[in-house]
């Protein structure tokens, strides 16, 4: 019964639409027939130019027109850059982000271990754990047996050398962040000198030879810019995470100090 319903609907609905087109067949033949006036093209303004009013272009095609425009030679050295320090700045993320440690969790267990096993088992909390704050701890505790005062000694150096080892690449990424905006600005000048050369060849100021070369000075600055500050967001976020651990690391160093000072009071 349903098919048979489907199947009277389907044909009373092939009917209805054959009969449209039929009934609109004659005046479409009506409006071929009728002289079709064309209108004349709309003159492109300036304001239409700066409103966007013409026709959208998808962003990886404007983003490659544009690296063109700007001389592949300049652009290349500000990718390369772009792509080095992010690789940079992506590592430096990671290991820190790797080397971040619950310190209270790490301070209860090595005051538990203490207070169970002695230095050995606190040196064993230590060598399982990851992150700078453990190592720091371990080689405290290494030096033990030569008295507190050695063991702060101790933490304050190994404190400097993790300190050393979480901003190695910084200085890196520091150079291209500086080097970004250089390279646009050369970019710059040579797209002026070229913009000169070519008024100078063609004996007169045209604004079409001269907005070229403008155009090509200012992509390559824009493009240097760009790098610099993407590459400068990244660089302020690697320091705050140092500052972060570094924090950690001093007043879990404290809190050793004093968790051994008990433990020679209790002995």
């Amino acid at each position: 019964m349903f098919l048979a319903v489907a199947g009277v609907m389907a044909f009373t609905a092939n009917i209805a639409s054959a009969q449209e087109e039929e009934q609109a067949a004659p005046a479409a033949e009506e409006q071929v027939a009728a002289p079709v006036e064309e209108a004349a093209p709309a003159e492109m303004t300036a304001a239409d130019l700066l409103n966007g009013t013409g026709e959208e272009i998808p962003l990886h095609q404007a983003l490659k027109t544009k690296f063109i425009e700007g001389g592949a030679g300049f652009m290349s050295l500000i990718i390369i850059c772009l792509i080095i320090g992010l690789a940079l700045a992506i590592e430096r993320i990671l290991y820190l982000s790797f080397s971040k440690t619950n310190t209270k969790a790490l301070i209860e267990k090595v005051e538990a271990a203490l207070a169970k096993g002695g230095i050995e088992a606190a040196k064993d909390v230590c060598r399982n754990t990851r992150g700078p704050v453990a190592s720091i701890f371990y080689q405290g505790l290494l030096r033990y047996d030569q008295g507190v005062d050695v063991v702060e000694k101790t933490i304050v150096s190994y404190g400097s050398v993790q300190m050393s080892e979480m901003e190695n690449g910084l200085s890196w990424i520091s150079l291209f962040i500086a080097i970004a905006p250089s390279l646009g600005f050369l970019g710059t000048v040579i797209g002026m000198i070229q913009a000169f050369d070519a008024i100078q060849a063609a004996g007169d100021i045209s604004p079409n030879v001269v907005a070229g070369g403008m155009k090509v000075a200012l992509i390559t600055t824009v493009g240097g810019l760009i790098v610099a500050m993407i590459l400068q967001i990244f660089y302020n976020y690697i320091l705050a995470k140092i500052d972060s651990i570094t924090i950690d690391m001093e007043d879990s160093s404290i809190c050793l100090i004093d968790a051994l000072t008990k433990y020679n009071a209790q002995k």
